[in-house]
């Protein structure tokens, strides 16, 4: 059995919602300081102020990137890759271009993935490309697996928790079989309870992206 700690340490702890301002950031972060939560991930725009009130901590700043529906340009995305690493971010998330992929343009997507993958490794920060599985085949969450690990991407992750569905046990060992042993899958999306982040965790993923992290964790504990 996993322990709270290190359940506690595979959480990217995100707060997300267009309705969640300041007050939830700041309550976000106190409780990553309190529960041991080793990741934080504040609305893009709020990295600035994310990283001042996580210093002094070795909380690590995730910034999503071209969230939540991935069809910005590749160079918007690069820059933007570029100007969290510059605010303090240290793990990218960024929302793979389901528009592209479905359309069977897969060298348009890997050139949308490389660009990120390229400043994310100049910085020495994990990339994380999320797939949104929920709108995707089966065939087509392969190939987006494939595409990822080729451009550089350290992380597959099943979805941004915008879309009617989220992570699935079958999903993930979809996922964690069509990657090989150095890509870790993060499962996200209506992770609301420890049972099912540990069925998700027997499936294969070693990170995961949830608002819920203290029933989470008080769940455990229990």
């Amino acid at each position: 059995m996993l322990t709270v700690q290190e359940v506690a340490r595979m959480i990217d702890h995100s707060v997300l919602l267009p309705s969640m301002g300041y007050d939830a950031l700041a309550a976000g972060i106190e409780l990553c300081k309190q529960r041991g939560v080793a990741q934080m991930v504040p609305q893009a725009y709020l990295i600035p102020r994310a990283r001042q009130l996580l210093e002094g901590t070795d909380i690590r700043l995730v910034c999503p990137i071209s969230f939540p529906q991935g069809l910005n340009a590749p160079e918007v995305k690069r820059a933007e890759a570029l100007w969290a690493l510059e605010q303090g971010a240290v793990e990218l998330d960024m929302v793979l271009n389901v528009s592209a992929l479905k359309s069977g343009d897969h060298a348009f997507v890997a050139r949308d993935i490389r660009g990120v993958a390229e400043v994310a490794a100049d910085h020495g920060a994990p990339l994380k490309v999320i797939l949104e599985v929920c709108l995707l085949t089966d065939e087509e969450i392969v190939t987006a697996c494939h595409i990822a690990e080729q451009e550089g991407a350290g992380f597959v992750k099943t979805s941004t928790q915008t879309q009617p569905g989220g992570a699935t046990v079958e999903t993930v060992r979809l996922m964690r079989a069509s990657v090989g042993p150095d890509v870790v899958v993060k499962a996200s999306g209506y992770i609301t309870d420890i049972d099912k982040l540990l069925a998700l965790y027997e499936a294969g993923a070693r990170r995961f992206g949830t608002g819920y992290t203290a029933q989470i964790l008080d769940g455990l504990a229990a």
